[in-house]
């Protein structure tokens, strides 16, 4: 696999498991790991492995337990322990004695043929020689299982039976749809079983199964087909298995471990060199432990939507962690991910805490001193994008790439060609978002605490001078009268050259929509008094904002919003068009529009382009490994939406648009909203032959009865076919479709 995807191109597709033949005949073996709890130090372990081939096959099986490896790095760091120790005590049995812990226990039942099976020991250690040609600080390495196992070295493990990593080593031999069960258990003295298995063990297990079968079964909504419930269970299912611990230092990082070699000289003038006061040292949600085993911060933010309903605790929890001053960078930045903490990601946690504080209680019955907490320090985070992302101060925000990676004609976060600056549409509008997110936010607080009325007022009024300057400095803003559209405008040489492409840069403008009841500013007269005199004085800002215009509007609201209605109608022709946006699966990430016509300009004697990709990226622009120029992204479907959504509270059946463009049937945008978000969840259900799109081509998941309702939740997916790309486990942001299916059956 490595060789043929070297020797790939980036027109051809990536070269993956299944394209080779390891699966023909079904010649491999399935195994299902599965863990309950006994109690809260008790941790039972069920291995069940199958033949799904059709001649009987060996298989060797090392269930391993081992101490994470912090004693290499000398006592410098914060929980400086001792080594641990695993001891072997007796046949299928190990003590395992660490500092931090109580005396545990990790126990192995007999094999399936009866027997006792073999441990074995090694250290957690880096195999320094094989790796970096120097002495091992240690006889016995991590890979010493391997050596043992497939290369006969007895010499690899420790024949002493201790260390900081144990195996137990299962041998067997299955028939063709034979199965085998495996059973182990780790658990603290203090809380130790009697017995260890036996019928109370599977007794257990079938304890926990019915009630993760319980817990499950409570999400569903009337309506749900099997179907339906399965995407659901498995979406909510991977959200809570990409857990993960996480632990950075970046003053560590700099400096070196104290008893290993100093690091090069040039580590302290790379990535992540501003970040010293970063220590990361938790259980976060991260994007994909297989690919991405590391947070990111506005994938988090949309991780945070789908477990408000799983576990709203730590939805919460996980938001003000990184608020936290050992997270959030003392300028007020949020940390972007470890690859540099530094990048711009789009502004969404304040987004994610208004609606995880909505999602995670009733009226009257929400957590306000959570509300508050992540209020407080969002707006230090605010702050910082007003200073450094506005460079002229005239609330035209730049950000570079935001998140969508290779969208632009070139790489938005470096130096752009021929010295310009880029005034962005989805920055700005991100900031507008912004700042209606924190409009809400403020008022909700407002109600219990005056004190942020002024917060409220505040926010108001810079949403109102951004979508000023969205739609009018310099005559037109950003907005591109004669197309319809919101583009980037590059400023070079004192002239102004529009990027022309239709993609989500464009589109992100319709999300900054925010609507004002009445009630709630008869409640708040203090910020309703400073809304209308700002309104009345300052109506050379005001006139481009729907707020008391529009007889269409429904009694009692307000809108606040970047497009007027008219201009939303313009932008939404090529959102609902099939020949430009609206594919059978979502929103694509840019116009179709653009395969027959690329976006071209010439910028400093080089030229650049862009031109529609349904699939994988043809450049490595950002790594070439993900592509904004023709996929389908949930997260910016989400809010599309949510967006669509409150538009149509506001207008009602007052506001119809053809849908799709040019089909003549006109309904109405809450109509259109659902539409969309029907083609979303298609992504995930099975056809009549049994085929998911997001599967694309891979006959095994449509028709082999062990692999056909196994649901994979991919990065991104093909803007044509529906075929999932990228990371294939991505149950952070994906899992969003859940929250979209459960929407549709209200």
């Amino acid at each position: 696999m490595v060789e043929e995807n070297r020797r790939r191109g980036f027109g051809d597709r990536e070269y993956e498991l299944q394209d080779t033949d390891v699966f023909d005949e079904n010649r491999y073996f399935d195994v299902f790991a599965e863990y309950a709890k006994g109690s809260p130090n008790d941790i039972l372990a069920r291995i069940t492995v199958v033949n799904r081939g059709p001649e009987a096959a060996p298989l060797h099986v090392l269930p391993t337990l081992w101490c994470r490896n912090t004693w290499s790095w000398g006592c410098r760091h914060e929980g400086c322990t001792p080594k641990p120790r695993i001891q072997h005590r007796r046949s299928g049995r190990a003590a395992c004695d660490h500092p931090q812990l109580p005396l545990f226990q990790f126990a192995a039942d007999s094999g399936p043929d009866g027997g006792v099976p073999e441990m074995l020991y090694t250290d957690n250690e880096t195999n320094a020689e094989a790796l970096f040609g120097t002495a091992n600080a240690s006889p016995f390495v991590k890979d010493g299982f391997h050596e043992y196992v497939v290369h006969g070295k007895t010499g690899a493990v420790n024949l002493e039976r201790f260390g900081t990593k144990t195996a137990v080593h299962y041998t067997m031999r299955l028939q063709p749809g034979e199965s085998a069960t495996l059973r182990l258990r780790l658990f603290s003295m203090d809380e130790a079983p009697r017995p260890v298995f036996g019928k109370s063990f599977d007794a257990m297990f079938a304890k926990r199964v019915d009630e993760a079968d319980a817990f499950y079964a409570g999400f569903a909504k009337p309506g749900m087909s099997a179907e339906e419930r399965a995407i659901q269970r498995q979406g909510y299912a991977g959200l809570l298995w990409s857990k993960q611990f996480y632990h950075y230092s970046v003053n560590d990082w700099l400096e070196g471990d104290p008893e290993v070699a100093a690091p090069p000289d040039e580590r302290l003038q790379g990535r992540n060199r501003d970040w010293r006061h970063l220590f990361n040292r938790d259980v976060i949600s991260v994007p994909d432990k297989w690919e991405y085993p590391w947070y990111a911060a506005w994938d988090l933010a949309f991780h945070m939507i789908p477990f408000a309903r799983v576990d709203g605790q730590f939805a919460r929890d996980q938001l003000i962690l990184l608020l936290r001053e050992w997270y959030m960078h003392p300028n007020g930045q949020l940390p972007a991910y470890e690859f540099n903490f530094g990048d711009v990601n789009p502004p969404v946690h304040a987004w994610a805490c208004w609606r995880v504080y909505k999602l995670t209680g009733r009226r009257g019955q929400r957590d306000r001193l959570f509300l508050a907490r992540a209020f407080q320090k969002l707006l230090l985070n605010f702050t910082w994008w007003v200073n450094r992302k506005d460079p002229q101060g005239n609330n035209l925000f730049s950000g570079g790439f935001l998140g969508l990676d290779n969208i632009g004609a070139f790489d938005r976060s470096k130096p752009l060609p021929g010295g310009g600056s880029m005034e962005q549409a989805d920055g700005t509008a991100w900031m507008a978002f912004y700042c209606s997110t924190m409009l809400a936010m403020a008022l909700e607080l407002a109600e219990e605490d005056p004190a942020y009325d002024g917060v409220a007022s505040k926010s108001f009024e810079h949403f109102v001078a951004i979508t000023d300057a969205m739609n009018s400095l310099g005559g037109t803003g950003l907005w591109d009268e004669s197309d319809g559209f919101y583009y980037d405008q590059l400023s070079i040489g004192g002239s102004i050259v529009p990027m022309k492409v239709r993609s989500l840069v464009g589109l992100i403008p319709l999300l900054a929509v925010e609507i004002l009841q009445d009630a709630t500013l008869r409640r708040l007269p203090g910020f309703t008094k400073r809304m209308n005199w700002f309104l009345e004085h300052r109506r050379d800002l005001a006139q481009h904002i729907a707020y008391f215009e529009g007889r269409e509007r429904r009694p009692g609201m307000h809108l606040l919003a970047i497009p007027s209605r008219e201009r939303l109608v313009r932008v939404l022709r090529y959102v609902l068009d099939e020949s430009e946006f609206l594919s059978p699966f979502g929103i694509r990430s840019l116009s179709k529009a653009h395969a027959e016509a690329p976006f071209r300009v010439a910028i400093g004697g080089a030229d650049y382009s862009v031109g529609y990709l349904p699939g994988e990226s043809d450049s490595g622009l950002f790594g070439g490994n993900s592509n904004w120029r023709g996929p389908v992204w949930l997260p910016i479907n989400f809010l599309l939406l949510e967006a669509l959504e409150k538009y149509h509270h506001f207008y009602g059946d007052s506001l119809k648009v053809e849908y799709p463009t040019g089909s003549g049937h006109a309904v109405n945008l809450g109509e259109v909203a659902r539409a969309i978000g029907n083609r979303l969840v298609d992504l995930f259900r099975a056809d009549a032959s049994g085929r998911r799109p997001s599967h694309g081509s891979q006959a095994c998941f449509a028709r082999d009865p062990h692999w056909k309702d196994l649901v994979l939740f991919h990065e991104y997916f093909n803007g044509d076919t529906g075929e999932g790309l990228g990371a294939s486990h991505q149950t952070g942001w994906t899992a969003l479709v859940v929250k979209v299916l459960e929407d549709l059956k209200k």
